[in-house]
């Protein structure tokens, strides 16, 4: 219960943090409606003989949802929260206390899940006042969400705990690491209109996996087993950046002990 009670804590200091910086949540809630938008369009624009205007956002919500708004919020929040913490010498301050790293590291995790689950519902919200259905299983999308979070918060930990040393770091780090893996997931640009090469080479790419594996549950209803490729990638991926990310947590919290 200790370590409970301590990753709430952690998570509720994060969020207030956060809330007290209300442009930054402003951002995070316009961002992904443009690039809803923006998808939505492109979507019913390239594909207008097959898909009406509903359809065409019921397969944009996820690209925008999984392959922008849970990276920025989840990756790039994640990897801004520990080089603040470590900036501000915030992690020496808390050496001092009886917060366990463990509790510390999951706070993180909560506190970006949080944030996730407000921007899964405000692109839902909007998707459905265009029209939009979803219409597969919830508990399937839900999960295929929540791989998506943990991976992105295992890829933030690690690049924040071993690569970002400043602020100045985050913005060239995230968008050299994620910008192209975004395009090429579909993120931006619909997958469907890629060359074979970038559709080959996509498959390695787990954020296309993401989109893949949401907007077939989303948009066509697909099954589990329908589905199980992707699933499988996005399992095998998750807990092995979380894995590494704990790892890499952990080499930091024994460097900053020493300084």
């Amino acid at each position: 219960m200790k370590v409970w009670y301590e990753m709430l804590a952690v998570a509720q200091r994060i969020l207030t943090e956060l809330g007290r910086r209300r442009r930054s949540l402003v951002f995070w809630g316009v961002f992904p409606i443009a690039l809803l938008l923006l998808n939505g369009t492109i979507f019913a624009e390239r594909a207008k003989e097959n898909l009406t205007f509903q359809q065409a956002f019921e397969r944009a919500a996820p690209a925008t949802l999984v392959g922008a708004a849970l990276f920025f919020s989840c990756l790039g929040g994640s990897v801004a929260t520990l080089v603040s913490e470590r900036e501000q010498r915030t992690l020496k301050r808390l050496f001092l206390s009886p917060l366990s790293g463990t509790a510390y590291f999951l706070g993180i995790f909560l506190a970006h899940l949080t944030i996730s689950l407000g921007q899964t519902i405000l692109i839902g919200a909007i998707a459905a006042y265009l029209g939009a259905q979803f219409h597969g299983s919830m508990l399937l999308g839900g999960l295929i969400i929540l791989l998506s979070i943990l991976s992105y918060v295992g890829v933030g930990f690690i690049l924040g705990t071993q690569f970002a040393r400043r602020t100045e770091d985050v913005n060239a780090l995230v968008a050299t690491f994620g910008v192209p893996l975004l395009i090429l997931g579909g993120a931006f640009v619909p997958a469907f209109i890629f060359p074979q090469v970038l559709k080959d080479l996509a498959r390695f790419n787990p954020i296309y996996h993401m989109n893949e594996a949401l907007t077939l549950v989303a948009a066509e209803g697909k099954s589990l087993s329908e589905i199980a490729p992707h699933l499988w990638f996005l399992i095998g991926f998750a807990i092995a950046m979380i894995i590494a990310g704990w790892l890499s947590y952990r080499r930091m919290l024994q460097v900053e002990r020493r300084l």
